[in-house]
Parts: structure tokens; sequence; C-alpha cells
């Protein structure tokens, strides 16, 4: 969900991405960005600034923090069939954003194609991170839920502190099978890791191939069938686009495409990094208990004009989430 600034004359507007903050303790902590309509972050604001709601009943702030903080990336590079004309593109994009980091900044690299590969674990060497991003090499299939699983689950859940996933992708997967659309933005649902999409839009690039015959070399790499190969259809690629903006929107981060994004990628790098350093933290403790596995809902709001919030809008309650919607229905 793209946030909604306030009206000039009006009082800000509510604004949060159907996200949620899975809660161990009483004490429910919300991260919150605040921008201005040109998406610079708004520094300097202090605890009576902001007003949280639960369920549509204002909640007394028990917590308020904001100080720069080092960060975790993990940075997932999609290396297969239908990326094969972006990745010297994705190359040079996950370099650059890695240029935004701060020197205490750790980052892990990860590759996915047929299968998920851990190019290098947490690291702040900077050496060390570009080569394992020039060793990400073109493969076949596209496993992208099982390196979501990865990213989130297998190495950001066992790091404390802010953290995120910085995901270079088309958004199409064609060999996932121990991971799903749903199980994988499910677990990213309870997760306390931000996700922010880099979106690649390949379908041009791979209209040629999208009819291929068994034995051929498109064949092979796609999957080999006659017929639409596997991953290739503007169905599939519409099913990768919402994927990703449901990773965003239920993690509180954003999407970001390449030849959309004003001031490029470079100005969008700067952003997630001084984001993630600087983000305000909210506590409070809810009036009312509510049942293991109900989801709450969250709503944040700053008493400035003018200003842009984005932040989670839900928690669950317990570790159990009820089931989403099928990803066929959203």
């Amino acid at each position: 969900m793209i946030p909604v600034p306030a009206t000039p004359d009006g009082p800000p507007q509510v604004v949060g991405d159907s996200d949620v903050v899975k809660v161990e303790t009483n004490l429910v902590t919300i991260p919150v960005s605040v921008f201005d309509r040109n998406g610079l972050y708004i520094p300097g604001l202090k605890e009576e600034d902001f007003k949280i709601y639960e369920d549509g009943r204002e909640q007394q702030v028990a917590y308020f923090g904001v100080q720069d903080q080092p960060f975790t990336v993990a940075l997932l590079l999609d290396t297969s069939p239908s990326t094969h004309y972006k990745i010297e593109e994705i190359h040079q994009a996950a370099k650059a954003f890695v240029q935004q980091l701060g020197p205490r900044d750790s980052v892990i690299v990860i590759e996915f194609n047929g299968s998920v590969k851990v190019q290098c674990k947490r690291t702040d060497d900077r050496d060390e991170i570009y080569a394992a991003i020039d060793r990400a090499k073109f493969g076949g299939g596209t496993s992208l839920y099982n390196a979501v699983d990865e990213g989130l689950r297998k190495q950001l859940s066992k790091i404390d502190g802010r953290k995120a996933v910085v995901l270079f992708t088309d958004g199409v997967d064609t060999t996932s099978r121990k991971n799903s659309y749903d199980s994988t933005v499910d677990f990213a649902e309870e997760s306390d890791s931000l996700v922010f999409p880099i979106y690649f839009n390949t379908f041009d690039e791979n209209r040629s191939v999208a009819t291929v015959s068994r034995g051929g070399i498109w064949g092979g790499i796609f999957g080999g069938a006659s017929g639409p190969a596997l991953g290739t259809s503007a169905e599939d690629y519409a099913l990768g686009k919402r994927y990703l903006d449901d990773l965003a929107d239920v993690t509180g981060g954003r999407v970001f495409q390449p030849e959309s994004t004003p001031g490029g990628l470079q100005r969008a790098f700067e952003g997630i990094a001084e984001e993630l350093r600087r983000q305000y933290n909210i506590g409070y403790v809810p009036d009312s208990e509510g049942k293991p596995g109900e989801r709450k809902a969250i709503k944040v709001r700053v008493d400035r004009p003018n200003l842009v919030i984005r932040a989670r809008d839900s928690y669950i309650v317990g570790a159990t989430p009820k089931p989403r919607s099928p990803a066929t229905k959203k």
C-alpha cells in the first residue's frame, strides 16, 4: 500500500501498510518512518508528536526511541533464466546499494536460480561482499520463495537489531517446492525484518522465448515442454509483481523499479539505508488482550501536516497467524 500524505488544510491522515509485527511480550513495538512529500526522511520528531491506536482505540505510548543504529541486510540476487538479460544490471545495483552502507552495517549475499546459495555470510568486509556479488552467476530455474525463506527464516531471524531484505528480482518463481507464495508472505508477516524488493520487469526481454520446444536451449532452461514456457506468461509476471508488493506491504518496506524511481536507484538506496538506520520506535501495552493468532489493527498518526507515515498496521497475538486468503484471490 502506498502511503497517503496529509492534506494541507486537514489533519494528518492515518497511513499504514498491511504489515504485522509478532508480539512476544505485552509490549507492542512499531518501527515508524516519517517523510515529507518529496520522500525525504523527517528527523527530530518527539514522542508527543505521535498517537497510536489499536482497533480504533487510542493507546498510551510506553516506549519511544530513535537513534542511529547499524543494521544487517540480506541481499537476494535473482540469477535465473528470466533475469538473464538483467544480471549485470542486478550486480551493479547490488553494489550501488552496498556503497550506501556505513562501516558498521553488515551484509549477507544470497543468490538464487534453480537452487539457493549463500555466497557470503554476515560480514562488514566490503571486498568480501563485492566478490560474493560477482560470484552470483546465471543458472536454470527460479526458486524465489525458497530464497526468501533462506533470507528471512534461516539467516535474519537469528540476528538481533535492525535488519532487512533487499531483493533484486522480477518476482517470478518456477522451481520452489519447500516454500510457497503464502508460506513466505505469512512468515514475513511475523518477522521483524523489512523487505525492499527492487523490481526488474523482464517480461518484454523474455517474450521471444515465451513459446519453446523441448530440447532447445531455452527449452532446457525454462523447463522444456512445448507451449508457453513456465514463468514467461503475462499472468506469471502479474503474480510475481503482486508477490513483491505483498512482501513489502506486510513488512513495512517498499517496492522500487529502476526505470520509474524518482532520482533513480541511487536515491532509493540512500533512502533505504537512512530509513533502516534512523527509524522511530514506538511501543505500547494494549489496553485489552486478544486471542492467540488474532490480528489486531494498528494506526499511527503524527500531529503535523503534509507528512507521510509508513508503519506496520497490525500485529499477531501469540505465534500462529490465522490463514490469509490464497494468493490467487488477492
